[in-house]
């Protein structure tokens, strides 16, 4: 058995940096990584779908330019498209590979799980350490549907390596995975339908923003098939048949099944070395990343962090911070987000209603994109900006794009709010004419001189 400073298991945008960096003081580290180096993000996440979403959407604005005037045919290389993707991941996930050995990380291409009180092993190996870090990630949830084990469905896994376009396209959930690569092969040519368990898109998310994605589904010809479930999976010469609760079939050569995702914990036998997973899985942390085993962490997804690469690498930073002596936490952070559709949903903080249940007085203002010159200027009328505050303090507390490339100014409401800014700060500001931005101090001028009523209808 070998001894080393660091254990770290996993390859994910935590994982990585923790690594190296610990490697690059002079400790010795052993990194575990059953699969590609990278994790989901570089190998079968953000890089691979935004590289995927660059074409689908330049093939859907191309369409879209006839409300301006702009008559195009578009031909879709789909073959190209995909080569495309997986070179750019290849790259990634090689620049991965090259930071580590770079680094002086001993990399141990196996699963790992452990055998004893901080003692792992994989392969070969066994490696005993004073630290150990889990960012060991999640992986695809997938149901107990009748018929679909032993099928070619797709998950967002395998979806990057198809090579043809396949002409009918089921999607079975309606969370951001489903949306986008939906959205992305529709675009692209194929004939898409969604089938959603509830009675909205993006479930999670505010009801407006549900009603403006589903929208822009339809304005892309997909067929959105709400408070049904798949009863049954058939597929047979190369074709899908899903069977659905209100007796309707479909049919077609591809099937992407997101309905959600689960921690990839089952192979650790944490047991082993004291640590408790919750019931679904996941592992259990205190607020600063301490599992219930003695020198043992986790970060990530696997720790049931907001499932996105930002946040994973944040832990990186903070729990580098705590092992350093500093005052850290998991949640010190204000959080956003994005999803990257057409039109683009960018969140941060507290909605309405989350606010609300917190018992704080807050309230919100909402300005349409229908209302803001550079999007009527553009075509780009789908959507709505929408900003939370507290009625106390006068503080920002949270905000809801949604609109043309809202992914990037949701970064001046979550700047302002790391900062404990007002809305008044916002009001004063002097963006630049015609820019959406622009549009950010016209919302928080909704505020001023108001009698300070509820959120108003859009």
């Amino acid at each position: 058995m070998e001894t080393a400073d660091v254990i770290v298991i996993g390859s994910g945008q935590g994982g990585i940096p923790l690594a190296a960096d610990f490697a690059k003081e002079g400790r010795k580290v052993m990194l575990f990584e059953r699969d590609a180096l990278g994790g989901s993000c570089i190998n079968y996440g953000c890089t691979p779908s935004k590289a995927f979403l660059a074409a689908a959407h330049a093939a859907g604005r191309s369409r879209q330019a006839e409300k301006l005037g702009i008559h195009t045919q578009v031909e879709v290389n789909f073959p190209a498209v995909m080569e495309r993707v997986r070179a750019i991941r290849d790259r990634f996930s090689q620049g991965a590979h090259k930071r580590l050995e770079g680094a002086g990380v001993n990399v141990v291409c196996a699963e790992a799980s452990f055998t004893g009180e901080r003692t792992v092993i994989g392969g070969d190996v066994t490696v005993q350490a004073p630290l150990v870090v889990i960012n060991t990630g999640t992986s695809s949830l997938i149901p107990d549907i009748p018929g679909l084990a032993g099928t070619p469905y797709l998950t967002n896994r395998n979806f990057f390596d198809l090579k043809t376009l396949p002409p009918r396209l089921l999607v079975i959930g309606a969370g951001y995975i489903g949306l986008e690569l939906g959205q992305g092969l529709a675009r692209l040519g194929s004939q898409t339908h969604l089938i959603v368990r509830g009675d909205r898109v993006l479930g999670q998310e505010e009801p407006e923003v549900s009603e403006v994605l589903a929208e822009a589904l339809k304005q892309d010809g997909i067929q959105v098939h709400f408070e049904v479930n798949v009863e049954q999976v058939a597929h047979e010469n190369d074709v899908f048949t899903l069977t659905l609760s209100n007796g309707e079939q479909l049919q077609g050569e591809a099937l992407l099944v997101v309905i959600g995702r689960k921690p990839n914990t089952d192979a650790l036998n944490v047991a082993a070395s004291g640590i408790e997973l919750d019931n679904q899985g996941f592992v259990k942390i205190n607020d600063q990343f301490h599992t219930t085993g003695s020198g043992v962490y986790a970060i990530g997804d696997a720790a049931k962090q907001p499932a996105f690469t930002h946040v994973s690498w944040e832990d990186y930073r903070r729990l580098k911070a705590i092992l350093c002596g500093e005052n850290r936490t998991r949640h010190d952070r204000v959080l956003g987000y994005a999803m990257y559709t057409e039109p683009q949903v960018g969140r941060v903080g507290m909605t309405l209603e989350q606010a609300q249940k917190k018992g704080i007085n807050a309230r919100c203002v909402t300005l349409p994109m229908s209302h803001i010159a550079r999007a009527i200027e553009w075509g780009h009328d789908l959507g709505f900006y929408r900003m939370v505050i507290d009625r106390d303090t006068d503080k920002i507390l949270g905000a809801t794009l949604v609109g043309y490339e809202t992914a990037e100014l949701v970064h001046v409401f979550l700047s302002l709010m790391e900062a404990g800014a007002t809305w008044q700060l916002l009001e004063r500001s002097v963006h630049i004419h015609p820019t959406y931005g622009e549009a950010l101090p016209s919302l928080a001028r909704l505020l001023v001189g108001d009698d300070m009523p509820g959120c108003p209808n859009m």
